[in-house]
């Protein structure tokens, strides 16, 4: 198993859309290609406070590949980031990362 941390940094003020995006939209669309969540944050205390951050689970590299370009590709995800930026862009940058756990990790 690995993870992919992600970071979306928004623009100020950006990031209840974002938030609602996800919650309402974007979380179907995963699941209907059969992407795994492995958890979200927002910054309580520290830098970042414009920003999400989340875990997504893969099996491998390949399976992330296959997967996230039909996600990318499908027009409902398409219509739902068109739909929530009618008042202007939401993310002003995004990071990503490829986590492995370590032999001693409570996440496998």
């Amino acid at each position: 198993m690995i993870y992919e941390q992600r970071i979306y940094s928004c623009i100020p003020g950006r990031l209840p859309a974002l938030l609602k995006r996800f919650e309402e939209q974007t979380l179907k669309v995963w699941d209907k290609h059969g992407i795994k969540q492995a958890g979200f944050w927002t910054v309580l205390v520290g830098d970042g406070n414009h920003d999400l951050h989340y875990l997504l689970a893969w099996d491998s590299l390949a399976e992330r590949e296959r997967i996230w370009n039909a996600f990318q590709a499908d027009p409902a995800w398409h219509k739902a980031r068109d739909d929530s930026e009618k008042d202007g862009p939401i993310i002003a940058n995004i990071k990503s990362s490829f986590l492995r756990p370590t032999a001693f990790s409570a996440v496998k």
